[in-house]
């Protein structure tokens, strides 16, 4: 049982017959052009009339690719140097994003913690970091610094939900203080709902990222914001000063754009989101119950779409307070999980639509076994 599902791209499952069959159809009418293909120009078609931020989309090849070009967009934009991101939040391998995405050490906010060697002081100088789900630490910090050029922020964070108003918290803040508002919807992006995590929760950013479901299994991401904001990769609109220049040889391909349509294509027949969020839900229950049954204590956190356990008495809330009470716990679930042939991230769990009655009974008697097995470890512990 694969719950890991590429990192999230597969939400039809491997090999769906109508994905597969529109990508044989593609291929021998040309893999790729480096150019605009028909293909690729109905897939933003069809992100534009999903999404509400997006007015225009630019293609380019991984979700990490999409945010550094959306972070430099902002930049462009509005002719200032920093950004703000959130401890514990993931926008791909560029160096703003590899700044307090999972820092080893605490340090006082807005400092930023780089989690790679290599990444120049100068890089942390332009980069504020704030707790996720923290309004008051956001506000104090654009009263503080003026050169905010945008936040950017996972809306469901990993796996941490947002509190109630926050995400409309940071949309009035940005308005407040001029700064444009990033979504990063690599992951949420068609998985909350069709049109993605701003359909989901009410709150319209700036500029968007999209990736892994657009691309159907192959490697396509998107940034997608309204036409003003979009002028900037146009030199004749904005003059040499405020162009930004975006290149990729497989941009938009039409192989991947092919697969793209054809799953966002069967996403939007009746009842698929309903049918989802019921599969993933199923599987909460079930994991719960089969720990409760044993007295472990739990939370799991998430959205029926795309959740996991943290083994804790605690809700987490953002990057500091989601950790396990004892991480051995959570690496016995895993590995005795993966013993009974069910394979997903040690921090993540993706349902998808290829799941059947039978996979869930045989999900179901794992988590059973799991739970088990972590009741006997932690009574020989104790």
């Amino acid at each position: 049982m694969d719950y890991l599902i590429g990192s999230g791209p597969m939400l039809l499952g491997h090999g769906h017959p109508e994905v597969m069959e529109a990508v044989l159809e593609q291929l021998p009418q040309g893999m790729t052009f480096f150019a605009n293909n028909a293909r690729g120009i109905e897939l933003a078609e069809a992100i534009v009339d999903a999404v509400p931020c997006c007015g225009q989309v630019r293609f380019v090849t991984s979700g990490g690719e999409a945010d550094m070009y959306a972070m430099r967009l902002a930049r462009a934009c509005t002719g200032r140097p920093k950004i703000l991101k959130f401890e514990g939040g993931y926008h791909g391998m560029s160096a703003e994003a590899q700044m307090s995405l999972a820092p080893a050490k605490r340090v006082n906010f807005p400092t930023p913690v780089p989690d790679s060697a290599g990444i120049p002081q100068g890089v942390a100088d332009d980069m504020l970091v704030a707790p996720f789900n923290d309004l008051e630490a956001v506000a104090s910090l654009l009263d503080e610094h003026k050169d905010v050029a945008a936040i950017i922020v996972e809306p469901l964070q990993r796996i941490i939900p947002p509190k109630e108003g926050y995400l409309q918290g940071l949309r009035d803040l940005c308005d407040r203080h001029g700064v444009l508002l990033i979504f990063d919807e690599i992951v949420t992006g068609f998985r909350l709902a069709y049109g993605g995590a701003q359909e989901r929760y009410g709150v319209t950013p700036d500029i968007c990222t999209l990736g892994k479901i657009i691309g159907g299994g192959f490697p396509l991401a998107a940034l997608g914001a309204s036409a003003e904001i979009m002028s900037h990769f146009d030199r004749d609109a904005v003059g040499a000063e405020k162009w930004l220049m975006q290149l990729g040889t497989l941009s938009g391909n039409p192989v991947a754009s092919a697969a793209g349509l054809k799953t966002m294509e069967v996403l939007r027949r009746p009842g698929q989101y309903d049918r989802l969020r019921e599969l993933g839900q199923s599987l909460i229950d079930m994991q719960s119950a089969a720990l409760s049954a044993q007295g472990i204590s739990h939370r799991i956190c998430g959205d029926p779409t795309l959740f996991d356990i943290w083994f804790t008495d605690g809700d987490p809330i953002d990057y500091r307070s989601a950790k396990h009470d004892d991480p051995t716990v959570n690496t016995l679930w895993n590995a005795t999980l993966r013993a009974d042939g069910l394979f997903k991230s040690p921090g993540k769990l993706y349902p998808c639509l290829a799941l059947g009655a039978e996979d869930l009974e045989l999900s179901d008697a794992a988590f059973r076994h799991a739970a088990g097995v972590v009741a006997e470890q932690c009574s020989q512990v104790a």
